[in-house]
């Protein structure tokens, strides 16, 4: 494990996506896990805002499946990936053309359990977990080395 963190807002869960925005590489992937509501989303708009996006241009993207953010000059520095309505991420991102349609930038995976592990490996992993009194317990932990450019 990297690190931990105690949020007691999204102001805090945002302003750790904006320092891990700072170690970002554009052959980064970061699983985002933790169930409805814990702020993964949230995080992504950090991560966002760390890598010079409008941070409310940032929302889930359940059900566009990705969400790509430019920055000064319109270049794609983020894509935000959410799996939840994905049966076999696997076989149907495949199908889509990932991790070649990702390539060049971080890309930040909510819902990654859906069998992407073989298409898109993890680089980072950031589990958040609710606690009792509405807090957020953020884990931040290495994945597997960076993938290959294209």
């Amino acid at each position: 494990m990297i690190g931990e963190l105690l949020s007691r807002s999204e102001e805090e869960t945002e302003r750790f996506g904006e320092r891990l925005a700072a170690t970002l590489s554009g052959a980064d992937v970061v699983y985002l896990s933790g169930a409805l509501g814990a702020g993964k989303t949230c995080l992504a708009r950090g991560v966002a805002r760390g890598l010079g996006v409008e941070a409310r241009e940032v929302a889930s993207p359940t059900f566009a499946l990705l969400h790509e953010y430019a920055g000064e000059g319109g270049r794609i520095v983020l894509r935000h990936l959410d799996l939840y309505r994905l049966e076999d991420a696997s076989r149907e991102l495949d199908v889509l053309g990932l991790p070649e349609s990702v390539a060049g930038a971080p890309v930040l995976v909510e819902w990654p359990n859906r069998s992407l592990a073989a298409v898109l490996p993890a680089t980072r992993r950031v589990t958040i977990e609710v606690l009792p009194g509405g807090e957020r317990r953020i884990r931040l932990a290495q994945g597997a080395a960076p993938r290959a450019a294209p």
